[in-house]
Order: structure tokens, then C-alpha cells, then sequence
């Protein structure tokens, strides 16, 4: 198991010589069985591997997100796209119109418009020193490595996918030219949530994605989704607490679509605090899994020893912008963001 590895990379140097496992791994990735130096013992696929699917596995937003395949000699794909960003005629696919004809009358020519979308492997990558006395625990180490690398590196994707500003990152769905912000009513108190807003925002999704689209709020939202109400005359109705009340096991959808709370969504009371998004109008590319490495030499003096995970990775929505509807002013987006309330 990979602490067993891990220990064995450790020991590499000592009197027995090398676990014969490594040599054979070495051998395998074309280095030096006697010089470990060379390039270091690479951590084994099927340990990687694992690392992976618990991303995957534990992950709430990018495996949502729609995945894209890298081909093997490339670092990046550019995909095509209708470039649509109006329903009014002459604008649909991006210049495409029909004409109602008489008889023997040719309708106008026209075309659809396409542009290009281009995702470049970005890198993400934790550092992990490890004691002589951490090492020596071989079964716990293992747990530890898998368990809480696998969890950082969750982390950063995720926060990318939501808040990343495509520079060396991922561009998140709230810097994406297609978001659109609903604007808050007129006289909310700051840091509120109210019926009208989750209303407004529901209002702007794009209609086909509705199907898909998933609620991302940062828990701090949540005592303002259990005591929102609906204004009757001079009172109100609850509108989120289940029939039995508070005795009852509390709701998990709103408008029928998961409330999913992340640590990424920004504080209550501004842009980013609550998302609807349909994820599969955000596209990704990863290419490899987590690739996995370690030295004995960066921290020799120390007694420690370097392992290091990195991950490939990148993604946006591919949406340009925003939607204008054929009929009706307010724009539509697969990603609707609630407007900041200060």
C-alpha cells in the first residue's frame, strides 16, 4: 500500500538497499535503479489513482462540471462553439434566420456564427514534507497522504472552478462573461436573503437549464432560506420549512433543485453567497490523474522526506455571455449570482 512505499522510498539509502518493488518501478519509468537521484521513485499508479476518485468522489462542483478529453501529445484542446448571444431574428446561432416566402421567392441568405473556446492545462500541486518518525508508521502515514492531499487539492479546484480568475487558475463561473447578477429589491436590509431574490434569480436561468441547474450557497445562508416567508396581506407563509414544521427533516431542494452549501460561495451579503448554476454549461479538461513524486534529498538534513502530488487541470463556462431573449428584456445564463446587499 502506499505508506509501504512511502516508507521504502524513505530507506532507499539504508544498508539493505532498495526494496526491490522500487527498482522494478524504476525500471518501469526508465531511470537509474542505482541512482535514485536521476528522477526520484514516482509514486505508483494505482496510489494516484485512488487520490483521484476521491476527488472526484468527495467533490461537489467540479464533478459536476462537463468533462473534456486531452489527447495524449497535447497540453490543451480548443472546442468550436455557436457564437449565439441573442434570440432576436437575424441573431439566432449566431446569424441564422428563416423567411416566411410566397411562391417562387428566394428568402435572404444567411449564416450561423461560431467562435472557439480554449482551455490550457493549468497545474495544481501540494508539497508534503515527512518525518524520519512519521515514516516509520507506515499503515497511518498512507491514510494520512491519501485522506488530506486528496482533500486539498478538492479544494483548490473547486474554489477555482467557483472564484478563479484564469490567470494560472481555472476561470470560475463568477468571472465568466455570461453571469448574470439579479439585482436585489428596493429598500433589503443588507446581508438578507429574501423570496423575491431566489424569484428574481429563478426568473433569469436560462430555461433549458433548469433541468440541471443546482443551488451553491454558503451555509451562512441557510438561516435566512429557514426563516424566509411569502407576504400575505399582513402576514406570511413560510416557504421553505417542510409541512411539519421544524419537527420535520428540513428541505435539501428550492424550486425543486439542490441546496448545496461550499466552502467557496462568499460571505452573506455579497455577490457569490448564493449561485444557481447548471455545471454542464461549464466545460473541463484534466489530463494524466494526479501524478505523484518524492526526494530524499530536499530535506536530507532534516530528516524529512519531500513527497509532492500535482494535478492538471482547467476549465470555464462556455458561455461568452449572457442571453437576450426573442422575446422580453432581462438576459438569461446557465450562472445567476444574487447582487450584493450592503
Amino acid at each position: 500500500h502506499i505508506g509501504e512505499q512511502l516508507f521504502a522510498i524513505r530507506s532507499v539509502g539504508g544498508p539493505e538497499g532498495p526494496d526491490k518493488r522500487l527498482l522494478y518501478q524504476a525500471r518501469a519509468n526508465g531511470m537509474s535503479s542505482g541512482v535514485p537521484a536521476d528522477g526520484g521513485f514516482l509514486l505508483q499508479n494505482d496510489f494516484t489513482t485512488n487520490i483521484l476518485q476521491r476527488i472526484h468522489a468527495e467533490d461537489t462542483v467540479a464533478g459536476r462540471a462537463q468533462a473534456i478529453p486531452v489527447g495524449p501529445n497535447a497540453n490543451g484542446v480548443t472546442i468550436p462553439a455557436i457564437d449565439e448571444t441573442s434570440r432576436a431574428d437575424g441573431s439566432r446561432s449566431g446569424g441564422v434566420r428563416g423567411y416566411w416566402v410566397g411562391e417562387a421567392t428566394a428568402p435572404t441568405k444567411s449564416k450561423p456564427k461560431f467562435t472557439q473556446i480554449e482551455l490550457k492545462l493549468k497545474k495544481v500541486s501540494a508539497l508534503w514534507y515527512a518525518t524520519d518518525e512519521q515514516l516509520e508508521d507506515s499503515t497511518s502515514l498512507g491514510a494520512v497522504a491519501e485522506i488530506l492531499m486528496a482533500r486539498e487539492l478538492e479544494f483548490k479546484v473547486g474554489d477555482a472552478f467557483i472564484n478563479g480568475d484564469g490567470a494560472g487558475k481555472p476561470l470560475g463561473i463568477l468571472n465568466a462573461g455570461c453571469l448574470v447578477s439579479a439585482a436585489k429589491e428596493s429598500g433589503q436590509s443588507a446581508t438578507t436573503v429574501v423570496y423575491e431574490n431566489i424569484v428574481n434569480m429563478w426568473a433569469r436561468l436560462w430555461a433549458r437549464s433548469r433541468a440541471n441547474a443546482v443551488w451553491f450557497i454558503n451555509q451562512d445562508i441557510e438561516p435566512q432560506l429557514f426563516t424566509m416567508n411569502l407576504s400575505v396581506g399582513t402576514g406570511g407563509i413560510p416557504v421553505y420549512l417542510p409541512a411539519g414544521g421544524a419537527s420535520a427533516s428540513p428541505f435539501g431542494n428550492l424550486l425543486g433543485r439542490p441546496v448545496i452549501p461550499i466552502e467557496y460561495a462568499a460571505t452573506l451579503g455579497t455577490v457569490g453567497d448564493i449561485i444557481l448554476a447548471d455545471m454542464s454549461q461549464y466545460v473541463k479538461i484534466d489530463k494524466g490523474g494526479i501524478k505523484g513524486a518524492s526526494s530524499i534529498h530536499v530535506k536530507f538534513i532534516e530528516g524529512e522526506q519531500t513527497f509532492r502530488l500535482t494535478y492538471r487541470i482547467d476549465g470555464q463556462a462556455w458561455w461568452s455571455s449572457a442571453l437576450t431573449p426573442y422575446k422580453g428584456s432581462n438576459t438569461q445564463s446557465p450562472f445567476v449570482a444574487l447582487a450584493t446587499r450592503s
